[in-house]
């Protein structure tokens, strides 16, 4: 427990519950329910509101970090992928990719 007492914070408590729900339903009961909701508010807000909201985050980011802060995240990213799949994966999506796009044309 994080304060004297027997209290919790919430924070705690939030992670308890949660966990709870986890225990009960199921990891997976979280992506359906997240579908669900993303859905509703698709529905009633319109698919713009995502592309909005996700500039207001990205401008967000970027005046708290720096512009060079998505540099380092895709680096990272970049490394995480490679050692994951192997260096060859990249070859392998870049041509799935580049078939993909002659189909378009």
């Amino acid at each position: 427990m994080g304060k004297t007492g027997g209290e919790m914070t919430v924070k705690e408590a939030g992670r308890m519950g949660g966990n709870a729900v986890k225990k009960k339903y199921g990891a997976e009961f979280y992506s359906k329910i997240g579908k669900k909701g993303g859905e509703a508010v698709s529905e009633e807000r319109g698919t713009e509101f995502y592309s909005k909201i996700g500039k207001k985050g990205g401008d967000t980011v970027k005046e708290r970090h720096g512009a060079d802060f998505y540099a380092e995240i895709g680096r990272k990213g970049g490394e995480a992928v490679k050692r994951k799949h192997g260096p060859e994966y990249y070859s392998t999506i870049g041509k799935k990719g580049g078939r993909a796009a002659k189909k378009t044309r």
